[in-house]
């Protein structure tokens, strides 16, 4: 079966980075565009980036632009999230998601796997 585990989260002090990871089986990783979403406590899930099943385009969300990085080695069949300057405003669980198709998305409820989740807490 499909299975997208996340890893590489933890508590960073603002400023810092981290670099979330997502290892996918069961899938062919190649024909599938991913995504990393974020949902904090109490709120609701929320998109962070996206990136094309060749790593060709990516799509962010306007809170990280300039700071969050998404890429992919579809040799490793893993897709990553690098995060710089983070802020205490980007503490939340995130996400790693497949699509199947080329083209990129937002929107959860168009994305078809989904990983557990990895914490990520920026202390101020």
């Amino acid at each position: 079966q499909v299975q997208l585990v996340e890893s590489g989260g933890g508590l960073v002090q603002a400023g810092g980075s981290l670099r979330l990871s997502c290892a996918a089986s069961g899938l062919t990783f190649s024909s599938y565009a991913m995504g990393w979403f974020r949902q904090a406590p109490g709120k609701e899930r929320r998109f962070v980036a996206a990136i094309t099943w060749s790593g060709g385009s990516t799509y962010y969300a306007d809170s990280v632009k300039g700071r969050f990085t998404i890429s992919r080695d579809n040799a490793k069949n893993t897709v990553y999230l690098q995060m710089n300057s983070l802020k205490p405003e980007d503490t939340a669980d995130y996400y790693c998601a497949a699509r199947s198709g080329r083209r990129l998305s937002g929107e959860h409820t168009e994305y078809d796997y989904w990983g557990q989740g990895t914490q990520v807490t920026v202390s101020s």
